[in-house]
């Protein structure tokens, strides 16, 4: 009764293997180099196409959160919304050098972001 059993086993396992003869690994095996490159390019697309609104999104978010900071350096009341900065206590120097290199980076990123999303339109097609 052992021996019918791996026979029968044996048996189970030779038609499992004929009958995935049509199975995703056989299928892979016969394609033709048409449907080879279209899958590689399709694979190519989705990655570039992804990491571009990436790109997109993380430019704009800089610009947002540099705008804020630039804004927020115009709250000159540190402790409450009744407190002032007094006039001696104010470098002037240094709001005036951080306001202008928050201005250029925030021009310099909305160049970037422009030219990635005429890119985008370009390459993909759309918004």
């Amino acid at each position: 009764m052992g021996d019918e059993l791996e026979v029968q086993e044996e048996k189970d396992v030779v038609e499992m293997v004929q009958g995935e003869k049509n199975g995703m690994f056989i299928y892979s095996l016969k394609r033709n180099n048409k449907q080879i490159r279209e899958d590689r390019a399709l694979a190519i697309l989705e990655d570039t196409q992804m990491g571009y609104k990436r790109q997109i999104e993380d430019l704009q978010r800089d610009v947002r959160r540099m705008k804020r900071e630039q804004e927020n350096m115009l709250d000159l009341s540190p402790l409450d919304a009744h407190s002032l900065v007094l006039a001696s206590d104010f470098d002037s120097n240094a709001y005036i050098k951080k306001d202008i290199e928050l201005g250029v980076k925030i021009r310099n990123i909305e160049i970037t972001l422009e030219i990635a999303i005429k890119r985008y339109q370009y390459l993909f097609g759309g918004k």
